[in-house]
């Protein structure tokens, strides 16, 4: 895949960070703090850390500039700040903030379009852009963890989004496939590198996400307290918890109702569900009579092709699931246009080669699979991506309807705790 030109990177750099500043918007003081949560920081602190990774990595450690303030690594440094003590930081003020990273941005922008040609450079700047992409994604899910009013990033509604359920599974035929990124793909992180054969036997995954629906009739049917559905891990994380729905539903009058950032609205039976964690996606499947599809069964069925007579698997890759074009909104519920998760039966052209429906967007699907690194994984440059993750989380694939579209591609690896439902996760199943 062809490198974005330093131009286009600007660009991109400004998306995010207009982006970032969308995300804040209409939030007060106190707000832009919030409370103190192991699995939020303090949006204040978050969006400063955003802009200081740009000027760690593109403008002091590449270019040799100094810091654009005296105390900005005792301010913004995620490596040796400790979660917790982020709150009692001595922060800036949202205008002071707001300062140091415009006066960041210019001075990328003015690296990028300085007329040399600096391969590292970019690899840099593409890499802090995607790393702001991520925490947008995660101050989008903050404002639905605080029940902060919905950001003003959506679209228009569009019709085909409400296209209702799609059912069945397809098949996958067995064979050797190539799991992960080849050098060929152009930038990708530490923890998709390289590509390896594995062989992978046939097995049938469903053509869809679960929707809302589907998982209120385990949820009716007693799934939260019925021990045998769960592990151990599971039923201890359910008990401590006290679940016995989603996180985010509550019984209405006339039935379920979801809430959506500020507001409860009547649960959306065919969209995908989302916030339910490992524990409760592997709970569902033992009473559906289903499983969780492992890693690499998901990465077949997004990227794979079948032979010519359908009995193996080509040795062709697909970077999306329908191809090698970008998303689109016909394709794929990314960038926050719709504010939450379409009809799992929506988006028909973005089908894989095998028939299944929003690999890409919508929801990131829990996977089977402890999170773990390739064969001969180096760590690149920023080394805590994904090294001291490894063996503790669990692996997520796809992308949600707030992942940015440039961000994401078959090959893309998530990663969460098995207790987190707080982010905008759901999951498909495979024939047990």
């Amino acid at each position: 895949m062809p490198q974005p030109s330093p131009q286009q990177l600007a660009a991109q750099a400004e998306d995010a960070r207009a982006r970032t500043r969308a995300l804040i918007q209409g939030l007060d003081p106190a707000q832009l703090v919030g409370p103190r949560l192991r699995i939020v920081n303090p949006l204040r602190w978050e969006i400063g850390h955003a802009a200081y990774f740009y000027e760690y990595w593109v403008l002091r450690q590449h270019g040799g500039e100094p810091p654009g303030r005296a105390d900005v690594d005792r301010l913004y440094d995620s490596i040796t700040i400790a979660h917790d003590d982020r709150w009692d930081l001595p922060l800036p003020e949202l205008g002071e903030t707001l300062s140091y990273m415009q006066g960041v941005l210019e001075r990328v922008r003015a690296r990028l379009l300085d007329g040399t040609t600096d391969a590292r450079r970019d690899y840099l700047v593409q890499y802090a852009v995607f790393h702001e992409d991520m925490h947008t994604e995660a101050f989008t899910y903050t404002r639905q963890t605080l029940g902060y009013p919905a950001p003003s990033i959506g679209a228009h509604p569009d019709p085909a989004w409400w296209a209702g359920a799609l059912v069945g599974d397809a098949e996958i035929p067995g064979g050797t496939f190539w799991l992960g990124a080849r050098p060929e793909d152009g930038f990708c992180f530490d923890n998709e590198k390289w590509a390896h054969p594995i062989e992978v036997a046939p097995y049938r995954i469903a053509r869809a996400a679960v929707s809302n629906g589907e998982f209120a009739a385990f949820v009716d049917d007693g799934g939260y307290l019925r021990r045998a559905l769960w592990d151990t891990e599971g039923w201890q994380w359910r008990d401590q918890a006290g679940a016995e729905q989603p996180v985010y539903w509550r019984r209405g009058a006339d039935g379920w109702e979801l809430r959506r950032f500020d507001r409860w609205v009547a649960l959306p039976t065919n969209a995908a569900i989302i916030h339910v964690n490992w524990h409760e996606a592997r709970a569902y499947c033992r009473w559906a009579g289903r499983r969780l599809p492992t890693e690499l069964e998901w990465e077949v069925a997004a990227a794979g092709e079948p032979s010519p007579d359908g009995r193996s698997l080509a040795p062709t890759k697909r970077r999306y699931p329908w191809g090698e074009a970008p998303p689109g909104p016909e394709r794929a519920n990314l960038d926050g246009g719709a504010l939450g998760p379409v009809d799992v039966g929506a988006l028909p052209a973005g089908d894989s080669a095998f028939g299944c429906r929003q690999m890409i967007g919508n929801a990131w699907e829990w996977t089977e699979t402890t999170f773990g690194p390739y064969p001969g994984f180096t760590p690149d440059m920023y080394q805590d991506y994904s090294r001291p993750l490894f063996g503790t989380t669990r692996v997520l694939r796809g992308g949600c309807w707030a992942t940015r579209e440039r961000l994401i591609r078959n090959t893309w690896r998530n990663y969460y705790g098995p207790e987190r439902n707080d982010v905008f996760a759901g999951f498909r199943t495979c024939a047990a």
